[in-house]
């Protein structure tokens, strides 16, 4: 006679974990996702809206182009920083490498992550002083150089605006796809590559048609994590610009802040949130989807 089966005590330790994910992100989402179907100003009672809020949404033009700021964000995030990180993981792994050794390269990948790491609050603060039109150093920099004609208040004019806090968020962004990259490549076998010069590949014949096969899943994960960081960005704007000016650098996360405490449209920022929310998740579930995908076919 067997013994019962005695049930998994591991189940246990998902407990805290779990328990702290519906106090944190279900039981908030579910309240958040009641709320925008009222109306309300954070204060008395909620009168139930039904989906006018939803409605109202569809017809505001201020909130598709905070919509349209974020996929300018996405570039500046996701696609530039996973372009710009593979060429450089690339020149770090075969070239520094190779002729400088590792501890240069350590050296080197720690300096590309350091803006990770450090506050979006201290970052935005320095890249203001940075950009600022009377004495930041960019503008110093140009007049001493002879190019004073390309001085601009780069977080003040609505023509640059956008684009300055694109190009903080590259600088930002770059060392996560440049740290994960350069694990990938440390995976890819390296007979492959040398089978392929043997033939006469050339280094980028090789990197095309050997790296970046191999290290499919790691571009995966970089474009969905950035991806996902680009929509919900919110600190750099609220630091460098606070959407200004005139909108030109609103984005949906903040665009759903002033609704909620300045302009104290409780219902209808909370409909902003169900959105970017259902939005964000859609996108991974996809992203997610189609990685599995291609982890499952055949080499």
């Amino acid at each position: 006679m067997t013994a019962p089966r005695r049930p998994s005590s591991y189940a246990l330790f998902l407990v805290p974990g779990v328990l702290a994910f519906l106090a944190v992100v279900i039981v908030p989402f579910l309240m958040n996702t009641g709320v925008s179907f009222t109306s309300w100003q954070g204060v008395g009672t909620p009168e139930w809206a039904g989906l006018a809020n939803y409605r109202e949404l569809l017809d505001d033009s201020a909130f598709w182009e905070s919509f349209r700021h974020s996929l300018f964000m996405v570039v500046a995030m996701a696609a530039l920083p996973t372009a710009v990180g593979l060429v450089l993981a690339a020149a770090l792994f075969d070239f520094v490498g190779k002729h400088f050794g590792s501890r240069i390269t350590a050296v080197l990948r720690a300096c590309f992550y350091l803006p990770q790491v450090l506050p979006i609050a201290v970052a935005g603060i320095v890249w203001s002083w940075i950009l600022a039109p009377d004495n930041g150093s960019l503008n110093e920099l140009l007049g001493a150089v002879g190019l004073s004609g390309w001085q601009q208040d780069w977080l003040g004019d609505p023509d640059f605006a956008l684009y300055s806090v694109m190009g903080v968020m590259v600088w930002v962004q770059l060392g996560f796809p440049l740290v994960v990259f350069m694990a990938g490549l440390e995976r890819v076998d390296p007979q492959l590559h040398e089978a392929a010069e043997l033939d006469g590949a050339g280094w980028w014949r090789r990197f095309w048609h050997i790296t970046l096969p191999q290290i499919r899943p790691e571009i995966s994960v970089v474009l969905t994590w950035c991806t996902i960081a680009a929509l919900k960005v919110f600190g750099a704007v609220y630091v460098l610009t606070k959407g200004g000016p005139g909108g030109a650098t609103d984005v949906p996360s903040y665009f759903s802040f002033t609704t909620f405490f300045e302009k104290t449209q409780v219902g209808y920022g909370a409909a902003i949130s169900t959105v970017l929310t259902v939005l964000i998740l859609t996108l991974s579930l996809i992203a997610l989807r189609l990685q599995n995908r291609q982890e499952e076919e055949p080499s």
